[in-house]
């Protein structure tokens, strides 16, 4: 088991800065997973973990131990890939133990080692079959068992589950999680699925062009992200965003959106008193979002009139594409609305959970309360 410190890491391609002064320690036991769009520098992170990627400055520690120069079969990481890279002509239990041999393990070793993580995940039965086989998911399993066997000090995911179907990856998120629980070590994951960050990680980092935006727990980034981008990567769908202004009428404050208008509580306004006549930008998330006619009282305070454009049912609930005014938001809202194409409805809002941002980049979040 192994803490993981990255201090002051870059990483440059000629000119191309894909990892810039990236600090981050990851604690013993924990599941960190590495969330941002598609080329942010996640992957070229975890490779530089791996020693797979030569960093361009900085140090990366294994427990106490500088791994800058170590290759990487020395430093007691093992790694699952996107593609699984199985060995095609060898069977299941040959490339679970093939790792293990080239390191000279005694064969009654490998045997047990093979057979423990071959019960931890299922694939017992598979263990005599070739990869090709085996299904997705099955695949997955046995490159996951590749790296158990090793026992190594720190785990590394990249992208393990872009390739399975949207059934399998909530089954395999779901497995990943589990395992992170019985097998209680260091786990790094990288994705740009924000739904498996939120469901898998004890801390997720946000990346954006190379850099960190935000660490926290899935929690405190959907609570309290620091910045329009955060706020916007993390959710599904993600948050509305509208150009607005803050406007004090009659010893309160609102939030002016033009096409409508919102009153700020009033455990809110103290924070907010220098900012009157302000522009911000206004985040509000899908779900604190509902059909008055089904709003719980005295927690939906605000509201605001729309037009239907889309809509589409989930089931358990129904989202809205509607438009305000000039303003588009995305509403999700009890499956019981009444909601009609093209009418008129009356969403209210959830005003404690509303978010304001600053109009400026970098789009800083205004602070609204106390965090606790």
């Amino acid at each position: 088991m192994a803490k993981v410190t990255l201090e002051a890491v870059s990483k440059n391609f000629g000119k191309v800065e894909a990892v810039k002064d990236f600090n981050l320690e990851v604690d013993d036991k924990e599941f960190v997973v590495l969330l941002g769009p598609s080329g942010c520098g996640k992957s070229t992170t975890l490779r530089c973990i791996a020693g797979l990627e030569e960093m361009t400055s900085g140090q990366i520690y294994i427990g106490d131990e500088l791994v800058n120069d170590m290759p990487p079969r020395d430093r007691d990481i093992a790694m699952v890939f996107q593609d699984y890279a199985l060995y095609p002509h060898m069977s299941v239990y040959q490339n679970m133990a093939f790792g293990l041999k080239l390191r000279k393990h005694p064969k009654s070793d490998i045997e047990q080692r093979v057979k423990e993580a071959a019960e931890i995940l299922g694939i017992q039965e598979l263990l005599e079959r070739k990869p090709r086989e085996l299904s997705g998911g099955q695949r997955q399993r046995v490159a996951v068992g590749r790296a158990i066997v090793r026992k190594p000090a720190v785990f590394l995911f990249d992208e393990p589950l872009s390739n399975l179907d949207a059934k399998l990856r909530v089954q395999m998120r779901a497995e990943l999680s589990k395992l992170h629980y019985q097998l209680n070590t260091t786990m790094i994951y990288v994705t740009h699925d924000q739904v498996e960050a939120m469901t898998m990680g004890t801390q997720i980092v946000i990346m954006k062009d190379g850099e960190i935006h935000q660490v926290a727990s899935p929690m405190e980034i959907y609570e309290y992200p620091v910045n329009m981008f955060v706020a916007g990567f993390i959710g599904s769908p993600g948050m509305n965003f509208s150009p607005a202004r803050i406007k004090a009428k009659e010893s309160r404050l609102y939030v002016d959106a033009g096409s409508f208008e919102l009153q700020i509580p009033s455990e809110k306004e103290k924070y907010l008193e220098g900012k009157k006549d302000q522009e911000v930008i206004l985040g509000i998330r899908p779900e604190h979002m509902e059909d008055k006619s089904f709003a719980e009282k005295g927690v939906f305070t605000g509201s605001l009139k729309a037009v239907v454009e889309v809509i589409e049912i989930l089931g358990s609930e129904v989202q809205l594409d509607v438009s305000a005014g000039e303003h588009s938001l995305i509403a999700r809202v009890d499956a019981r609305t009444q909601a009609r194409l093209h009418e008129e409805i009356e969403l209210a809002v959830y005003m404690d959970k509303i978010h304001l941002f600053e109009k400026e980049p970098p789009n800083q979040r205004v602070k609204t309360e106390e965090r606790p």
